[in-house]
């Protein structure tokens, strides 16, 4: 188990411990000798390390993207924090934790994932409920996919479990407005879309070591990726109605709301209208919190926000 990360490493301090290989170099002394410099990565940051003996020798048994086990001590270069390593050995990715690497949501994956799971029971109609209900009962999907992936590499939600986080935010929202519009909303259809609306980012994106795109998610992405995985489970089920699976289909594929912002379509149901909604209400609300906790606690304003053109305002905000 981890015990040393880079945000507590300090002038002095002795590191024997893992992290995440993020880069290697290798340059000359004056001397014209050759010698190693590194950046390592865990869940908190990176830090510099350099390795000044044998630095061909290591630099031929360790790889970026692997897990390394280091020996060496902290100074300070510059004003910051740099290792100085003594040995450098490559790991076996199966006996590292992936958490220790990469943020993790604050909630708690099992909870969320059960309340979703209520959701799913609150659903009236039998069709819906069932396609649901085959990717639930997928345990290694449940487990290894729906509870670890992100949501986002960058905007919202890039952490472990972020997508659960996100797919109960988006449910519980559309909940509340299809409970206020009564009948003129599909409830069921509502509902079903917004848990399912980003199920593609369980293939979009890898979230072993780094958080990053897949081939298939670079090349489809998310939304095409989700249509795939209803389709493929529809194709399960007897006699699922050809019209209620496009009208899903579709809610999957506009919930981004316009093709500026990526949508295959825009939204042409009230369901994938409020979707599309919902959706942006809780992205946004958490990426533009994550941006002011990346704040000093004492400031009024956030630096300029270039996605969406303007400084927030600070003054108040509740910290955790």
């Amino acid at each position: 188990m981890k015990k040393i990360f880079v945000s507590g490493l300090g002038d002095g301090s002795h590191v024997d411990d893992i992290f995440l290989l993020t880069s290697k170099t290798m340059a000359r002394k004056k001397d014209g000798n050759p010698f190693l410099r590194l950046v390592l990565s865990d869940r908190t940051g990176t830090v510099d390390a350099v390795v000044w003996d044998n630095a061909e020798q290591i630099n031929a048994r360790i790889s970026e993207g692997t897990f390394v086990h280091v020996i060496g001590n902290v100074s300070l270069y510059r004003g910051n924090p740099q290792l100085t390593l003594t040995s450098v050995e490559q790991c076996d990715r199966d006996s590292v934790d992936a958490s220790d690497f990469l943020p993790v949501t604050k909630g708690d994956v099992n909870s969320m994932f059960r309340r979703v799971l209520a959701i799913t029971r609150t659903i009236e109609s039998r069709d819906l409920k069932s396609l649901l209900e085959l990717f639930w009962n997928d345990d290694d999907f449940v487990e290894n996919r729906f509870k670890r992936a992100p949501a986002a590499k960058l905007m919202h939600h890039a952490y472990l479990g972020g997508l659960l986080e996100h797919t109960l935010a988006v449910a519980e929202l559309a909940a509340l407005v299809a409970d206020h519009y009564g009948e003129i909303i599909d409830r069921d259809m509502l509902l079903a879309g917004a848990i399912l609306h980003d199920i593609g980012k369980t293939r979009e994106f890898v979230y072993d070591v780094t958080i990053d795109y897949s081939d298939e998610g670079r090349l489809l992405n998310h939304m095409v990726i989700g249509i795939m995985m209803i389709e493929e489970r529809i194709a399960g089920l007897k006699a699922f109605p050809e019209e209620r699976a496009n009208l899903l289909k579709h809610l999957v594929a506009s919930h981004h709301g316009t093709r500026e912002f990526g949508a295959v379509e825009p939204p042409k149901t009230l369901e994938a209208l409020v979707l599309n909604h919902v959706d942006e209400i809780d992205s946004k609300v958490t990426g533009i919190r994550a941006f002011m906790e990346g704040h000093d606690p004492g400031s009024r304003w956030t630096s300029y926000h270039r996605p969406m053109e303007r400084f927030f305002y600070m003054g108040g905000m509740k910290r955790e």
